[in-house]
């Protein structure tokens, strides 16, 4: 009953935004490379890791503010608070940047609470977290200072960012309140806008609420000859790890040309649900695991 209750708000939320809900396919012939995402193949095509691709598209076509609650699908993706397939909600609204984004994710997780009868804040495994503004903002490279034990700049050059990320920060991250982590590596915002002024890092952020990842967004880029040059480059790391990257997604870059300024996130939906359900796994709030079927 919570599950429907969260999709019955989430839906009242963004339709009194003024945003269109829409519907892309979950089979796709190309995917965008990312080097830490392993697709599922489905008879030639893939099944989608994000309905980001077409949402684009969508937007180059000039629907300002869309969004979409789907199924998405990745290999490897198992545990606690993983899923190989799982539920997304996805929105995007032209004319913004990620800091636009921030505030409206904001607005959209307390108007849950307030439809869901839960006030300004929730508890989830004994962790009181408050909803109300102003919610932390954090840069990766003042995460690293506060709580690894090396900087940002040296993490990236032995590789060890992913570990010190889990390991040393994220524990740490939307206690008491939300907390959005922004302005990531440049290297790791292969679909972000660099940020003006300083282009060593990129216009992406990810929020968590009791150490949980919960959402990752950015300021999109729009030019479609750096997003060709980027995606040469993750597909190389591709096939360093010895996988097929497959076909380049031609005509999400022909129809970039097109996209207007914009910002885009993406939600877990199920470790939404998880969190406001107090659930310890993500096994408690869908109707079945991949070993029940």
């Amino acid at each position: 009953m919570l599950r429907a209750a969260v999709i019955r708000a989430v839906r009242a939320f963004f339709e009194e935004a003024g945003y269109l809900e829409v519907d892309t396919p979950l089979r796709l012939p190309s995917l965008a490379p990312e080097p830490y995402i392993e697709p599922r193949e489905s008879a030639g095509w893939f099944l989608q890791t994000s309905p980001e691709l077409c949402m684009k598209r969508l937007l180059a076509r000039g629907y300002p503010k869309i969004f979409q609650l789907c199924h998405c699908f990745r290999k490897g993706e198992r545990g606690r608070r993983h899923l190989s397939e799982f539920a997304m909600l996805e929105w995007y609204r032209a004319g913004s940047d990620c800091h636009d984004l921030m505030a409206e994710t904001e607005q959209m997780l307390r108007f849950l609470a307030k439809q869901l009868g839960r006030g300004g804040n929730l508890v989830y495994q004994g962790q009181r977290i408050e909803l109300g503004a102003p919610w932390e903002r954090l840069t990766v490279a003042g995460a690293f200072a506060r709580y690894a034990p090396i900087s940002v700049a040296e993490a990236l050059a032995q590789g060890d960012f992913d570990e010190l990320l889990v390991t040393h920060i994220e524990p740490h991250l939307g206690t008491g309140k939300p907390t959005f982590l922004y302005d990531y590596p440049a290297a790791l915002g292969s679909l972000a806008r660099l940020k003006p002024g300083d282009p060593t890092v990129a216009e992406r952020f990810e929020l968590y609420l009791a150490g949980i990842e919960l959402a990752n967004g950015f300021s999109e880029l729009t030019d479609p000859a750096e997003q060709r040059r980027r995606f040469v480059t993750e597909q190389a790391a591709i096939r360093s790890q010895g996988r097929d990257p497959g076909p380049m997604p031609e005509k999400f870059l022909d129809d970039l040309a097109a996209m207007p300024e914009a910002a885009g996130i993406a939600l877990g939906l199920d470790r939404l649900v998880m969190l406001l359900a107090d659930a310890a796994t993500i096994d408690e709030v869908v109707a079945f695991t991949p070993e029940r079927l």
